[in-house]
């Protein structure tokens, strides 16, 4: 059998193995069209002529703003609570830890709506902690600027705990061990050792986060509503102007796409990688 036929690659010296049939590469061509062409041709549906009249509206600007915002409360949110999570998953045994683990990253597989509801369980008016808070305090959360924040730090945040506690695992522990050894504290090996070491991953879980947190759509509208000025995300503006003013609506998609994308490129080096 020729190199050619058994997928041996000549030049860097290795074989990614035999090449499938041409029946399963054509349905991997079809399966890689059905996800780029939708995002091919929001790129040429996107009307360029008006994007400057759009990008000045002030219900875009205000959405924009909004959307930054509540994307940045919640990645500081996320790392604030997450980084922490992760060290404990990582580092601390206790009874029922794979149990527990599942439930904190389950959010990133629990459709978004059943999320919202759950806030809501949680921190509206009659819930769990949202009704004796309003009781000692008079204040409520939902449908507020504070909702969008928490509503995106939930479908977030374990994104950078799933990262971040792989990057954990992945350290060379005989550097921590060498440093209590010579007599450093626990603060003194995180702070000096552990945060440094695993800055890469913190960074990637951190971009991740952000991301899932800007495009966040179904929790939000759930928990936080769709309140121009005050809880209405570019997401949400995407869903109402696409009934409206569908230019303002592919605009829209389009800047959330083009941040995606940056996203991606940015962790190209980490996550992206085919060898």
């Amino acid at each position: 059998m020729s190199e050619h036929a058994a997928g041996t690659d000549t030049t860097l010296g290795t074989s990614p193995g035999v090449a499938p049939p041409r029946s399963v590469v054509l349905l991997g061509i079809v399966g890689l069209a059905l996800l780029v062409l939708p995002l091919v041709a929001l790129t040429f549906r996107t009307r360029w002529s008006r994007a400057g009249e759009l990008l000045t509206d002030p219900m875009v600007l205000q959405a924009l703003r909004l959307s930054l915002t509540t994307s940045l409360g919640a990645l500081a949110l996320s790392t604030l609570l997450g980084v922490p999570l992760a060290l404990l998953f990582a580092r601390v045994e206790f009874p029922g830890k794979p149990f527990v683990r599942a439930l904190a990253v389950l959010p990133m597989v629990l459709p978004p709506v059943v999320g919202g509801v759950g806030l809501l369980a949680a921190f509206g008016r009659r819930g769990l902690i949202g009704g004796p808070l309003e009781q000692l305090t008079g204040l409520t959360v939902p449908f507020t600027p504070a909702a969008t924040v928490l509503a995106a730090t939930f479908v977030a945040m374990p994104f950078l705990v799933v990262t971040v506690e792989s990057g954990l695992r992945l350290l060379d522990h005989r550097l921590e061990d060498a440093a209590a050894t010579l007599g450093a504290d626990r603060w003194t090996i995180l702070r000096r050792i552990v945060l440094p070491l695993l800055t890469p991953s913190l960074a990637a879980g951190m971009a991740l986060a952000w991301a899932r947190a800007l495009g966040e759509f179904g929790a939000t509208i759930t928990f936080a509503g769709n309140l121009p000025g005050r809880t209405q995300t570019m997401p949400l503006a995407v869903f109402l102007e696409l009934e409206r003013n569908p230019d303002a609506a592919y605009l829209l998609s389009f800047l959330l796409l083009a941040v995606s994308v940056a996203v991606l490129v940015g962790l190209r080096g980490r996550f992206l990688t085919t060898s």
